[in-house]
């Protein structure tokens, strides 16, 4: 079986002379970037960190990163959740502003869990899946590695709301050493874009939203791009003026390249799990009151007795920060919990061009305080 690695990147073409005074400079960084991205088709290094699997699961795949440097034994390894909906690869955005190359480059062992969205029964499975089988599983295929030792868990998104939940639940027993949790919203009365459909929700019992995933068999992935479109509408029309006057700007551009293939890979939420969130959610708020149900047994947040640390995005409106800091109320099981909020949305806070000198340093922080 061969590492997942995408053709190496392109080579800069020729650079115009390097003039002493800013406006050539400017020119000739202008100059460059055009050249590159009209004789390579784009600018972002996008190639993924290699991974091999080491558990191939019913839908789902466990993912170990190729180490880049000589793994450190006192670092205890960490398994990262994606959300459904969005690519895996957020964690590994591309070179430069990928968590993944990140920690490997801190000789941490890490893993990764992906699913199948379109397989067979993808469309059956609810959360109490991801719960009880999908990350016990993966965490316990880690864990193997490591002489059965805990495992340090981290999410993003509804990612997060997994590997909190997957905490709180005392069916499996996983071997979880810490959790975090990046822009996971608990509250979701704080989440103004959820509003409408609460309301809509609400006059009607739930029967739209219902009758439309039930038919549908899913949540669509064009629906689910448009969703994250709509929380950033402003930079989406904003974006070809930016575009025109940060033409010298390498690393915005190659982050805006980045971005839009992650928009442009979003994949179906599965039917029954996003029926479980919209009515458990986002229509009854019960993750905000610590009674969710999940395979007719509550599912508490307070039972969490693993260290957690909260990341929220201060500019976040899909999990703003009110709606991640409602779970330090909740969380009183925890030996240590922290919660920081830092530059960026929902999704720079995680990968943004500021997130390696802010939230990446206290997730690192977090994991050594808890290596042992």
């Amino acid at each position: 079986m061969t590492a997942e690695q995408q053709p190496p990147a392109p080579t800069s073409g020729p650079s115009l002379p390097a003039l002493a005074d800013g406006p050539a400079r400017t020119v000739s960084r202008i100059g460059e970037n055009l050249w590159d991205c009209v004789t390579h088709g784009h600018l972002a290094d996008t190639r993924r960190m290699p991974r091999l699997p080491v558990l191939l699961g019913d839908g789902y795949t466990v993912h170990r990163y190729e180490p880049t440097v000589p793994v450190d034994p006192a670092l205890a390894p960490l398994l990262l959740v994606p959300p459904l909906g969005a690519p895996d690869f957020a964690f590994d955005l591309r070179r430069g502003a990928s968590l993944v190359e990140d920690l490997l480059a801190t000789g941490r062992e890490i893993f990764i869990v992906t699913y199948d969205a379109t397989g067979p029964g993808a469309g059956r499975r609810g959360l109490e899946l991801w719960v009880d089988e999908i990350l016990p599983a993966a965490l316990y295929a880690v864990a193997a590695k490591h002489d059965d030792a805990p495992v340090h868990l981290a999410g993003w998104s509804l990612g997060g709301l997994f590997t909190l939940l997957t905490a709180a639940s005392g069916v499996s027993g996983a071997p979880i050493r810490s959790v975090t949790a990046f822009a996971s919203p608990v509250d979701v009365s704080a989440v103004p874009l959820v509003a409408p459909f609460r309301s809509v929700a609400e006059y009607t019992g739930g029967r739209i939203f219902s009758t439309a995933y039930r038919t549908l068999g899913s949540f669509p992935a064009t629906a689910v791009k448009w969703a994250f479109q709509l929380t950033s509408v402003e930079r989406y029309l904003t974006k070809p003026v930016t575009l025109a006057t940060h033409l010298d700007d390498r690393e915005l551009l190659e982050q805006i390249e980045a971005v839009d293939l992650l928009m442009a890979s979003m994949t179906a939420y599965p039917g029954r799990a996003f029926g479980q969130i919209y009515h458990h959610v986002i229509r009854s708020n019960d993750l905000a009151e610590d009674r969710l149900a999940l395979a007719g047994r509550p599912v508490r947040l307070a039972d969490v007795d693993v260290p957690v640390l909260l990341v929220a995005g201060a500019d976040d409106v899909i999990a703003p920060v009110a709606a991640v800091e409602r779970a330090t109320e909740l969380l009183t099981g925890s030996p240590d919990l922290r919660f920081v909020v830092h530059p960026g949305g929902h999704l720079g806070v995680l990968a943004g061009r500021r997130a390696r000198e802010h939230s990446w340093r206290d997730l690192e922080a977090f994991l050594a305080d808890h290596d042992h």
